[in-house]
């Protein structure tokens, strides 16, 4: 289905961005560290990186990892991707090394573009020692200003857009309905993160659709603070600049005086976030003046509070939105729009976009009236193609008349406008991020002094959700929270490690892991509520 698609209206990523650089080739498309690149320039330098790519061997259909912090080069490479028919691989820089090997191994990953150095970690050195064990990865290339000595495997960033400068190659047609321009790993329930696969029509019809719901225009300038490895950055912050013709000013890691200061000197019109961000921004604009260029933006990622989205409205982004959405919808489902009611804008995450089915269904699979609670099901042209090498996983997910099962618990009043109430799974949103306890008792539980592991989601007004450890230690084990920390850092990223550990003796009895988690946090949270319960 293509919902908002017109037959003059590009369909490919390449041609997305191929439409706004004829046309305005001189206009604004990157502001980062004070330095403006327009849209030629971005244009010039991914297609000289396309062509020294696909003479490496770069074919089309080949998946190329981009593991990057909000610099330039992910923008170039992004398009350089999609020059070549290729399937971009977006990575998080702070994915310990073996949930990278994992990812790097699962998509077959021919190419891997990275930083040389970044926030401590040598990036170079721990590709070369993941080299050995991925025989699909032929090449990595570095991003970064040190003049280091390379071998046939590996070149440098400006080393391989200039050896491909001033020349072409042939490109490659694609068919942006079936062809995939994407994988992006979300976490498995599991344990096993999961490669959603979303095309090339995924992406910029979700894209040009978010664009038009906010109004974008060529002479906004977008404040990406979200990271672009993530949906949100790479197609709600990134991808609507393409559709619009906009600029796109980049922050490398959220931090929320530099992004005020930013808004301000470079003159921001939309800011995107999750809600810890706002939450952020707001204490540290207290008692200062917002940005005045900001006019709207998106707040999405994690259940939005009333009074939260009326404080940044009033204080920081008067006609910011409330979105919804998943990375298996690429992944605006719903947006709220300055036409709603005071109410709706608030209380709802307005409606689907054009093109876009949402229902209700029960736990039979039948579909719900109006105003019935059950799982969100969506179907359209913003719908994931499948996980990537995981048909089973895939099947469970979908419906036979081709919608996704969300997981999420929603209503749908009278008037068409979507309310979350809820999660059918246990699914725990800490800043933003998607964190499945499964993933991390999984980790916990293969530490010799473990012997029984439950992991659960408590309350916090910053991040949403603290991650939150209970574990039974084996008889005679001695080990402290810190060194379990420590432990589970080895396997996975910052932002899945728990905040808080505690040592019980026994867990409570439960017929589900499910029910355990909830009795759990029943008896925590009455700590807290008592004073008696600090974290480990």
């Amino acid at each position: 289905m293509t919902g908002t698609t017109s037959p003059d209206r590009p369909r490919s990523v390449a041609e997305l961005f191929r439409s706004q650089a004829d046309a305005h080739p001189d206009a604004p498309c990157i502001v980062s560290r004070g330095e403006t690149w327009t849209y030629w320039k971005v244009a010039t330098q991914a297609r000289a990186l396309a062509v020294g790519l696909h003479n490496l061997g770069i074919e089309p259909g080949d998946r190329v990892a981009v593991d990057l912090p909000n610099w330039p080069e992910f923008i170039v490479s992004t398009l350089a991707v999609a020059e070549l028919g290729a399937v971009m691989v977006p990575l998080n820089p702070a994915y310990s090394p073996l949930e990278l090997q994992f990812m790097l191994r699962n998509s077959e990953a021919v190419v891997a573009i990275t930083a040389e150095q970044w926030q401590g970690v040598d990036y170079l050195q721990l590709f070369e020692s993941l080299l050995i064990d991925l025989p699909d990865l032929q090449y990595l290339v570095t991003v970064g200003e040190d003049d280091l000595w390379y071998d046939d495997r590996i070149f440098q960033f400006e080393d391989l857009v200039s050896s491909g400068r001033g020349r072409g190659f042939e490109t490659h047609a694609v068919d942006p309905a079936q062809d995939p321009f994407a994988i992006l790993y979300t976490p498995g329930t599991t344990g096993a993160p999961k490669g959603v696969v979303l095309t090339h029509e995924c992406l910029v019809e979700s894209a040009v659709a978010t664009a038009e719901a906010l109004s974008l225009g060529a002479d906004d300038r977008t404040l990406c603070c979200v990271p672009m490895y993530h949906i949100f950055g790479l197609s709600a912050a990134m991808l609507t600049t393409w559709a619009s013709g906009s600029a796109i000013l980049l922050q490398d890691v959220f931090d929320a005086r530099d992004a005020l200061e930013l808004a301000k000197e470079h003159q921001a019109t939309v800011l995107h976030g999750v809600p810890t961000m706002f939450v952020m921004m707001l204490r540290e604009n207290r008692d200062r003046p917002a940005p005045p260029a900001l006019r709207t933006g998106i707040i999405a990622g994690a259940p939005v509070r009333e009074d939260l989205v009326r404080d940044v409205r009033d204080r920081l982004v008067p006609d910011l939105e409330i979105a919804y959405g998943l990375t298996e919808t690429s992944p605006t489902v719903s947006i709220t729009s300055p036409e709603d009611s005071a109410a709706k804008r608030s209380q709802t995450v307005g409606r689907p976009l054009p093109g876009v089915e949402v229902k209700i269904l029960d736990e039979a699979g039948s579909e719900l009236p109006s105003e019935s609670i059950g799982e969100l099901v969506v179907r359209g042209y913003n719908v994931m193609q499948g996980y990537f090498r995981q048909p089973g996983k895939t099947r469970k997910v979908m419906t036979e008349d081709g919608f996704l099962k969300t997981g999420d618990l929603a209503m749908l009043d009278p008037e068409g406008y979507l309310h979350i109430v809820g999660r059918s799974s246990d699914v725990i949103i800490r800043g933003g991020y998607n964190v499945h306890p499964g993933e991390i008792e999984a980790v916990l539980r293969s530490h010799p002094a473990v012997n029984k592991a439950a992991v659960l989601g408590l309350p916090n007004d910053v991040l949403g959700e603290l991650i939150c450890a209970c574990v039974v230690v084996e008889e005679g084990a001695l080990i402290t929270a810190e060194e379990l920390r420590d432990f589970c850092h080895e396997s996975l990223a910052d932002h899945r490690v728990p905040d808080d550990i505690r040592f019980l003796d026994v867990f409570p009895e439960a017929p589900s892991e499910g029910a355990r988690r909830v009795e759990l946090a029943r008896a925590i949270r009455a700590e807290a509520e008592s004073g008696s319960g600090d974290p480990a």
